[in-house]
């Protein structure tokens, strides 16, 4: 092998050893985020929560994207990704102590937006780290491999987060989310480097984005936030449909589980099978198609593990297809702006969706509700991604 061939093999190792770091440390955004849906039925018992305050606390955890999106991705101007990667899951692990301690649901409130914070700055840095290093080659199929680590935090929190609150209350939850989060801060601060083409360039980059980029930036946003949404409502609810048919709290939050824990897999090679066969559209609308089928049928409780699978295996899988939007909407050097500019729209997206079907739920009193309105999200997720298209294609032909 000649010298260059050595270099490139070595970069090829790093990028993929720098994304198994990230995608570990960002497991933390997902576990952090579940437990306040995995100890709710807690909530509810101890401190008389409704379900719409229930659902209003899981939006909190999105509701600082609104704000602090496109400032934290100013923030690249001055600071090192890493540093912002690491004060991202500081912040989250601030978040799930603060949490931890709370007898009300204004100390909630606050621990769920602090929290929140630390997921807006981790999620937009963690993102174009992974962007950075695998820009033009694979990029699907990193995306996918690493926004499977939300499912994957979210799937250890509905196993572990409901034992830990069962065998040391519900506080507990939030303090081992919150350990892991501090945790992956000292390894990304610690272990991340960016390629070598970041580390020559100056730190600040150009502000704002042309009028093109912007539009296909936030109907991206757009793909991911309805997408997004429907999968949070999918997790907060899907196990009460189960608990109505007569199954146990645990084993409704097993089977419910199991879509995440199958994504984590089907995420990963979707990616690749986009990367591979370059139909990206074809493979979205035929997964979004299954996710709806399979909500509409959860009513049928003796088909559930059969539905997990199917939500799991194809519904969700094409979340790196939509993250890797991202890298057609924005020029490599306007990304960490137009990632503030991206998530800031998604977080508007999946903040209002819990809220919403918390009400659903309490006007109908049918827990099968907040699941339609579900569907209806994946839908239109679709939809919106039909709509990037032939915007795209009008702006290049202009």
């Amino acid at each position: 092998m000649d010298p260059n061939q050595a270099l490139a093999a070595e970069a090829n190792r790093t990028r993929w050893l720098i994304l198994a770091l990230l995608f570990v440390c960002r497991t933390g955004l997902g576990f952090q985020f579940q437990t306040l849906g995995s100890v709710s039925d807690l909530l509810i018992a101890q401190l008389r929560f409704s379900q719409t305050e229930i659902g209003t606390l899981i939006g909190f955890f999105m509701l600082p994207g609104l704000l602090l999106a496109i400032p934290a991705g100013y923030m690249g101007r001055f600071l090192p990704d890493r540093a912002l990667g690491a004060i991202g899951l500081l912040a989250l692990g601030a978040g799930g102590v603060l949490a931890s301690v709370a007898d009300g649901f204004g100390q909630l409130a606050a621990g769920r937006v602090a929290s929140g914070a630390g997921y807006v700055i981790s999620t937009i840095y963690l993102t174009k780290m992974v962007a950075d290093w695998f820009a033009g080659k694979e990029l699907a199929t990193a995306m996918g491999i690493l926004v499977m680590s939300w499912p994957f935090g979210i799937a250890m929190g509905q196993i572990g987060h409901v034992w830990i609150a069962a065998s040391f209350g519900w506080r507990a939850a939030f303090m081992v989310a919150a350990v892991y989060c501090v945790t992956g801060a000292a390894a990304v601060f610690v272990l991340y480097r960016p390629p070598a083409y970041a580390r020559k360039s100056p730190i600040a980059g150009p502000m704002g984005l042309p009028r093109s980029e912007l539009v296909l930036t936030l109907l991206a946003a757009t793909v991911w936030g309805l997408f997004n949404a429907g999968y949070i409502v999918y997790l907060s609810f899907a196990p009460r449909v189960l608990m109505a048919g007569g199954y146990g709290a645990s084993r409704a939050a097993a089977v419910i589980s199991i879509a995440s824990w199958v994504m984590i897999f089907s995420g990963a090679i979707c990616g690749q099978i986009a990367d591979r066969t370059g139909k990206r559209d074809q493979i979205l609308y035929a997964c979004t198609t299954a996710a709806v089928l399979s909500l509409l049928l959860l009513k049928l409780t003796s088909l559930a593990v059969a539905l997990s699978l199917l939500f799991g295996l194809i519904g969700v899988a094409p979340a790196g297809v939509i993250m890797a939007l991202t890298g057609e909407a924005m020029a490599p050097q306007r990304r960490a702006f137009g990632m503030g500019v991206f998530f800031s729209f998604f977080f508007l997206l999946a903040t209002i969706a819990p809220p919403i079907a918390g009400w659903l739920f309490d006007r109908s009193g049918d827990t099968y509700w907040p699941i339609m309105f579900s569907a209806l999200l994946f839908a239109a997720s679709a939809m919106a991604n039909w709509v990037f298209r032939i915007t795209k294609r009008r702006f290049a032909a202009a």
